[in-house]
């Protein structure tokens, strides 16, 4: 049996280097035990914040300082598991430091608490009184904004205490997916055994050209998630119940009214996400699944179907190297620092793209303040990789522009806006090569790329809101969440929007189970949203040129200085008219017409 290398035997280049953070473990448990005097330095405010502005300054430099210390510590350990969740060593460090997490966040519970229980127009009185409140304005009114909903000063602190317990359903997630699940072994056509793992799947063996292979990938990553559906089905379960009886407590209506509070999103603006997209795009993927069906000569198309090259003789490699370069040309109307940044990534290992035993699925880019960016990928030598590359860069060039303009706690925007800046990198890309190609191969293969990361972004994802969606609902009216629950709600999303052109068998109806974005309250339907934005981003700087490169890079600047819609607004970007929503739809089904057209 092959399996995947151990950690300690991938090429070091693949890696990132931690060394950033911490040069060895020692330094990174005498910065934990630091982080024990900058709780106290904060917690010394507690009782005091009704003395005057100038305290409530000092508290929350405090609070900034103790979130970047705590910041580099979390990163260390969480970055260690998701690259080897096996090492016993990484799952105590990731443990600390959950612990030590939620000592800090049960440690400034009391700000809320204490701020919200001040008489009216003393906060008012503070900003006007000292200028270095400015700074803070934003997040105080953001309390004023959520007062009714702060609950007394005791029991804020017993659920921040509870923080590790209250998230141990994604960490539960994670270790099932990373760790324990066991998927058997496929052979290609040439005999080869070939290891199986989410990672291996989504970003390998579902684009394989060989239709059986991806079966077979298919068949036993279905098997494996099937072995753990039970565990992970009340996980999720678990998750939910805990979101609803918090929005309970709270005194909300419901647990999307609390999480898109927390967003900062009016409800009409998530439901428009989810419904205008949801109706005007599935036409057109209905229709891309039956040139792939005509194209690939299948009567019926499976999920397994649905990443599988249209073109298998046209699927050149494009390796690391090669990417480096056409990401660092695609983006760089964006100017000479985020040209830095990016060239920084590559440069200084940023990137960590080896695939080995136990490392976590999926992409992602964590942004640690003061330091720089980590970005995390499974890389393969293909089109698709150099795009979620492209992708996840965005998130670090948003966030190191953010960090060096903006105070900690000012750094990162709300949920809502965080997917335009990564989204738009995607589209920006792809509009550059299209713009300096003239071989129609080319052309088509980068269609097939942006096409790629509509039906990721703006197809994947919202049907996972809608996923999430329908269950939230379950939950609110008291229905318990099992496991056969799940899989006919997974199963009924599905085929609302593929309308009997995909088959849903056992593997659709168990999707769920490998994702990790019902984890992170509400957000999957954010990526519709960022990628209209990324479009009408992508396209202002194509037809205006620098303007709109100067309003971006102040979006980005910003951090999370404005609320989510208005942040869009400093771009040019309404996101609370549909039409901007049904543009973004109108440019993929552009990208199919002219797709069926260069087949026809």
């Amino acid at each position: 049996m092959t399996d995947l290398p151990r950690r300690d035997q991938v090429p070091l280049d693949q890696t990132w280097d931690l060394g950033d953070l911490y040069q060895t473990d020692e330094e990174w448990a005498a910065d934990y035990q630091r982080v024990g005097d900058d709780i106290a330095d904060v917690t010394a405010y507690r009782g005091r914040l009704s003395t005057g502005a100038a305290a409530l300054l000092a508290c929350l430099l405090a609070r900034d300082a103790l979130r970047e210390r705590l910041g580099r510590v979390d990163a260390y350990a969480q970055l260690r598991l998701a690259t080897d969740g096996t090492s016993p060593h990484n799952q105590a460090l990731a443990a600390q430091s959950r612990s030590l997490s939620a000592s800090a966040e049960s440690a400034q519970a009391f700000l809320s608490t204490e701020l919200a229980a001040l008489p009216a127009g003393v906060l008012e009185g503070y900003l006007a009184a000292e200028p270095g409140l400015a700074t803070y304005r934003l997040q105080i009114e953001d309390i004023l904004r959520l007062r009714e909903h702060i609950l007394a000063q005791e029991t804020e602190e017993a659920i921040a205490a509870l923080g590790e317990a209250l998230t141990l359903p994604h960490t539960v997630w994670q270790m099932a997916t990373a760790v324990d699940l066991r998927c058997a072994p496929v052979r290609d056509a040439a005999g080869r055994e070939i290891p199986v793992s989410i990672a291996a799947y989504v970003f390998g063996l579902s684009r394989a050209p060989d239709r059986e292979l991806r079966r077979a990938a298919y068949s036993s990553l279905t098997a494996g998630l099937t072995g753990h559906s039970a565990t992970l089905a009340t996980t999720l379960a678990t998750h939910i119940t805990r979101n609803v009886t918090l929005a309970r407590l709270r005194h909300y209506a419901s647990a999307t009214e609390m999480l898109l509070d927390a967003q900062q999103v009016p409800a009409a603006v998530y439901h428009n996400v989810l419904d205008v997209v949801h109706d005007e795009i599935a036409p057109h993927v209905r229709r891309l699944v039956r040139l792939r069906g005509r194209l690939l000569g299948l009567e019926q198309v499976y999920r397994y179907d649905l990443d599988a090259p249209l073109d298998p003789d046209d699927e050149p490699v494009l390796t690391f190297a090669e990417s480096a370069r056409l990401i660092q040309e695609g983006l760089r109307p964006l100017g000479d620092e985020y040209g830095e940044i990016l060239a920084a990534a590559f440069r200084e290992r940023w990137i960590d793209r080896a695939e080995n035993a136990g490392k976590r699925s999926g992409a992602f880019c964590r942004t640690v303040y003061g330091r720089h960016s980590y970005v995390f990928t499974t890389w393969r030598d293909t089109w698709r990789s150099a795009f979620v590359l492209a992708h996840e860069l965005g998130h670090a060039g948003h966030g190191m522009l953010a960090g060096r303009c903006q105070v900690i706690s000012n750094a990162r925007p709300k949920m809502f806006a965080i997917e335009a800046p990564s989204t738009a990198n995607e589209i920006l890309l792809g509009q550059h090569i299209l713009a300096t190609t003239g071989d129609p191969s080319v052309r088509r293969r980068v269609i097939l790329q942006l096409i790629g990361t509509f039906l990721h972004n703006m197809v994947t994802h919202l049907l996972e809101g809608h996923f999430e969606r329908r269950l939230y609902e379950l939950a609110e009216a008291d229905r318990p969440l099992t496991l056969a629950t799940i899989m006919e709600v997974q199963e009924e999303v599905f085929e609302r929007f593929y309308a009997g052109t995909v088959v849903l068998d056992e593997g659709a109806r168990l999707y769920w189970a490998q994702q990790p974005h019902f984890y992170m309250n509400l957000y999957p339907y954010t990526y519709a949203a960022g990628l209209a934005c990324g479009v009408s981003v992508a396209e202002a700087v194509r037809t205006e040129g620098q303007p709109a490169v100067e309003r971006w890079l102040q979006t980005l600047r910003a951090g999370g200085t404005h609320p989510p819609l208005d942040l869009m607004r400093l771009a040019g970007v309404d996101l609370a008219d549909a039409e901007t929503l049904r543009r973004a739809v109108a440019y993929f089904g552009s990208l199919v017409d002219e797709l069926e057209q260069s087949f026809a």
